[in-house]
């Protein structure tokens, strides 16, 4: 009968491709886990990878196994979490918690220290990266919850709108000749600076150039970060928009002047997501509404 380590270490190598990467990924040696895949093979009876001279491919028969490993992983989670949810105690173990990074640098550091705080028994482990891979990472079970932007795609996800985050335009201190009040319209004779594809704070920013006419001039470089696009604007290189949650809290750069929209100013909707058939539904509940004041 196949084991769950060996479902895991084939999970882990259908995900990177990769002996030596799987292995990381597991926390186990790299002859330990090729080892396992072959005892997997044995007992199945069926040839699952695919050994390459540069990294290795799962065979027909590999993919169907893959994928059907997956899904007996996360239901096994779910079985973890739901009996720790019968305990009665929320927010307790470990916290699986994948950000966007146009969020993490800014929420976290006011939540962690909440979460430690009101909830000493739960171990956060913070993933950082674009929305869609969150969503992806959610949705296979290897998070359990994400904090991104609405909207969110993906079929059997939950959501729980946490607040509203307005934009800011953020231009070089010495443009004095706009406006105190900025509106879509002026983005159109600016060049506009946006983070790389991917980013959902970067749709968000085109969503808005849209709204005033879609002539906006794009930068010919795309940033990783907020930090980065900031700095291009306090030396010149043109304008953008920047979330409020990003500069709450943080001190100001005297070289880049921030400007309000006019009313119905932009903005973005922070919300969890989570998997709609998980047992946690209570804890992230409760994580939202610890969120909600912290934000």
């Amino acid at each position: 009968m196949p084991t769950l380590r060996q479902l895991a270490y084939l999970d882990a190598l259908a995900r990177h491709r990769h002996f030596g990467r799987a292995a990381d990924a597991a926390a186990v040696t790299q002859p330990a886990l090729s080892m396992q895949i072959k005892e997997l093979e044995a007992e199945l009876g069926l040839t699952l990878v695919e050994r390459r001279n540069k990294g290795i491919g799962l065979t027909a028969e590999g993919r169907v196994v893959a994928a059907r490993a997956a899904i007996i992983l996360r239901d096994v989670q779910d079985l973890v979490d739901s009996a720790r949810v019968q305990s009665g105690k929320v927010l307790t173990g470990p916290l699986r918690l994948g950000v966007i990074p146009s969020v993490a640098p800014y929420l976290l550091p006011r939540l962690l220290p909440a979460l430690q705080h009101h909830y000493p028994a739960c171990a956060p482990l913070v993933r950082e990266t674009q929305t869609q891979t969150l969503l992806e990472e959610l949705q296979r079970g290897d998070l359990d919850i994400v904090i991104a932007a609405l909207p969110l795609g993906g079929s059997g996800i939950e959501t729980l709108p946490l607040f509203d985050d307005p934009f800011l335009l953020a231009a070089p201190v010495a443009r004095a000749d706009l406006p105190a009040r900025a509106n879509a319209q002026i983005l159109n004779q600016e060049t506009i600076l946006l983070l790389e594809e991917g980013h959902c704070l970067r749709d968000q920013t085109l969503d808005v150039c849209a709204a005033g006419g879609g002539d906006a001039r794009i930068g010919p470089f795309g940033a990783t970060n907020l930090a980065t696009l900031a700095s291009m604007v306090a030396n010149g290189y043109g304008v953008t928009l920047l979330p409020t949650l990003a500069i709450k809290d943080q001190p100001a750069d005297p070289r880049i002047r921030l400007i309000p929209f006019k009313d119905p100013a932009p903005f973005r909707t922070i919300a969890l997501a989570w998997r709609r058939r998980t047992p946690r539904e209570r804890d992230f509940r409760a994580l939202g509404a610890l969120l909600s004041k912290t934000g």
